[in-house]
């Protein structure tokens, strides 16, 4: 075996050996952070590279592997000249990194950009056995190891989707649990409601509760924010609120229990707007605290429609609440109520006009004739004309109630 054979000989052996133990690293699962240590490590040692700058295209650029030059040359490489390279180009004299490198590699993995290696002192002798370009193997092993990171990194995503929409299924069967599994629909009381989340869960919620015999609870409200720590925020407020509509009728008690309760959950970036009113059948008396949210509509016997506008601030953003006043209706033993979240009237159509307020209270006049289901969706209905396609913003939580006098 003559010198030019004994070289090819002992340089496939040594890239044999990088090869080896690159794929063994990468079979055995070890972190990305390690993967680049073996990668270093193994060109310095086995191919006796000098100079080498490794870049992995994270969300921006990110130097991973730098040696045979100071890390602050590696930091200050202008990479977007080189960000178009298909392949193994030698750096142009005239550009700054041609004082350090030669050559500027790029690795693709179907047509995209994954990273790019610059490499100086390569040599024949070196880099590759006689016939094959000076960075052939290298070409060949960065690609291995960053192809094979690339994977890592989507079966992660996959990971964390596939985590997320578990999650997602258990916010979303939370929420439906936060809402009453049936409304009444009699005679005398009809009440229907409408949720329509903006994403699988949201910030909305609304409920019923029968009291006793006399009396019956209905609110809604709408948290701050948006999906599971909205849904999950919205969840212990629910259970709270149950809690003491079971242990007192005194809505300013109430209110401002919440509100405590919500201050005190240090979450300071979540606020709470919040409708409650009780009715009671025996005294013919309406009573309601309206905490910051979009006043609800009332209409009376005559025709008049009234907004519910008493009550306090937005919950969860004082502590104490710097005032509050419930309202009191009195002697009424019919009436309509229409409840309903921001996201009505914060729909916006293609010339970004919103649906507003004033709309809202029109449609009500005008559907005040019509069952609480069907005021719904004839208001949905009219909304979706409205928006002509446009999406919405925000969740959207109707409730409507009808009293009627006992015949």
């Amino acid at each position: 075996m003559n010198t030019e054979e004994l070289i090819a000989s002992n340089l496939k052996e040594l890239e044999l050996n990088s090869l080896l133990e690159v794929t063994e690293a990468i079979n055995n699962n070890l972190p990305e952070e390690s993967l680049y240590k073996i990668y270093h490590f193994t060109l310095l040692a086995n191919l006796k590279i000098k100079k080498l700058a490794l870049f992995v295209l994270e969300d921006l650029w990110e130097s991973k592997v730098c040696f045979g030059v100071k890390q602050e040359i590696c930091d200050q490489i202008s990479l977007e000249a080189f960000e178009s390279l298909t392949k193994t180009t030698a750096i142009d004299r005239n550009l700054p990194e041609s004082e350090y490198f030669e050559y500027a590699i790029p690795v693709l993995h179907k047509e995209r950009i994954l990273a790019l290696v610059f490499i100086a002192d390569v040599t024949q002798s070196k880099m590759g056995i006689s016939g094959k370009s000076p960075t052939t193997f290298l070409e060949a092993i960065t690609n291995i190891l960053i192809v094979a990171i690339e994977n890592k990194k989507l079966a992660r995503k996959q990971l964390e989707q596939e985590a997320l929409t578990r999650e997602l299924e258990i916010a979303t069967q939370v929420q439906k649990n936060l809402f009453p599994k049936q409304l009444p629909n009699t005679d005398v009381l009809e009440i229907d409601a409408v949720y329509q989340p903006h994403h699988n869960v949201g910030g909305d919620y609304y409920d019923y509760v029968q009291i006793h015999e006399d009396v019956f609870m209905v609110c809604i409200a709408d948290v701050s924010g948006k999906g599971i720590p909205a849904a999950l925020m919205m969840s212990n407020f629910q259970a709270s609120l149950r809690t003491l509509i079971r242990q007192t009728d005194d809505l300013e008690k109430i209110v401002r229990e919440l509100n405590y309760q919500l201050v005190n959950t240090g979450n300071a970036d979540i606020f709470i707007t919040f409708f409650v009113a009780f009715y009671n059948h025996k005294s013919k008396e309406l009573s309601y605290a309206n905490c910051g949210h979009n006043p609800p509509l009332m209409t009376s016997r005559k025709g008049e429609v009234i907004e519910l506008s008493k009550g306090t601030t937005v919950l969860g953003m004082f502590e104490p609440l710097p005032f509050i006043e419930t309202g009191h209706l009195h002697d009424i033993d019919s009436f309509d109520l229409f409840c309903y979240t921001d996201g009505l009237t914060e729909a916006e159509n293609q010339s970004e006009e919103e649906f507003g307020e004033s709309r809202v209270e029109k449609l009500v006049k005008a559907y005040a004739k019509s069952s609480a289901s069907n005021l719904n969706k004839k208001i949905l209905a009219d909304v979706e004309r409205f928006r002509d396609g446009k999406p919405y913003r925000d969740d959207i939580t109707l409730v409507a109630v009808k009293l009627k006098s006992n015949p």
